[in-house]
């Protein structure tokens, strides 16, 4: 869908919740009652939401799994704000350095990381809650680690619980920035390597409350070491395998 489009500026937008029909090209999973279109007071425009099963509720892009995306960029940025105590997951099928589809399904769901050939699940661990997020994951990264090395990204599933604003893919990661002393979101907003300034059309208002997590392998796997267990969303601690 992007294969033949420009990708070498900064910049390669996916989704953005503003216009007549943003969801044109996604397949929404859950009916009109999970997935909704609101104008949000406090970004000043316009956002999807998710709400309910994380298992039922989606919206995948492209709307038919034969077709590919075809994004080249190294980073895939999601901004969205995700409840307390609700989970939250995107999977991403990306094409490795060996031409196979290889699936990455980052999941709050997952307690530990396990792999196959084709598919690894990948626990989300550290993200903040009820503020909007810019997301950012490095795919050489993750792809890297796991398979093979990235070529392309060709799908984007995003399930429920979440709101989100606008969905891009990066050349270099954005700066990344922590608002506390947390181990956790320390070691994912650290972020390594290139750091590039969100142009500022993709830019939330200057007014709003925001963070920005870099998630990738070498930090996931830090933070995980380091603390041997994290705690969930609703106060429990539970123990992470790798």
């Amino acid at each position: 869908m992007f294969r033949n489009n420009y990708q070498g500026g900064a910049v390669v937008e996916v989704f953005s919740g503003q216009g007549k029909d943003p969801v044109a090209k996604w397949k929404l999973s859950g009916g009109p009652s999970a997935i909704s279109k609101e104008y949000n007071k406090e970004v000043k425009g316009f956002v999807y939401c998710l709400e309910g099963s994380s298992q039922t509720v989606k919206m995948q892009m492209p709307q038919n799994g034969k077709m590919s995306l075809g994004l080249l960029q190294r980073f895939l940025v999601l901004q969205v704000n995700i409840p307390q105590c609700k989970d939250f997951s995107v999977e991403l099928v990306i094409t490795d350095s060996e031409h196979l589809k290889r699936r990455l399904h980052l999941s709050t769901v997952h307690k530990e990381l396990s792999t196959t050939l084709l598919h690894a699940k990948i626990p989300l661990v550290g993200l903040k809650r009820n503020i909007w997020s810019t997301l950012c994951f490095d795919l050489v990264s993750f792809s890297g680690e796991l398979f093979k090395g990235f070529l392309t990204l060709d799908g984007i599933t995003l399930f429920a619980t979440c709101k989100v604003r606008r969905i891009f893919t990066m050349k270099t990661e954005p700066t990344g920035m922590s608002d506390d002393g947390n181990v956790l979101s320390y070691m994912f907003l650290s972020g390594s390597g290139l750091t590039d300034l969100i142009p500022r059309s993709y830019q939330f208002p200057p007014d709003v409350n925001h963070i920005t997590q870099v998630l990738n392998m070498e930090n996931l796997l830090k933070a995980v070491t380091r603390t041997g267990s994290f705690k969930s969303d609703c106060g429990k601690h539970k123990r992470m395998k790798f």
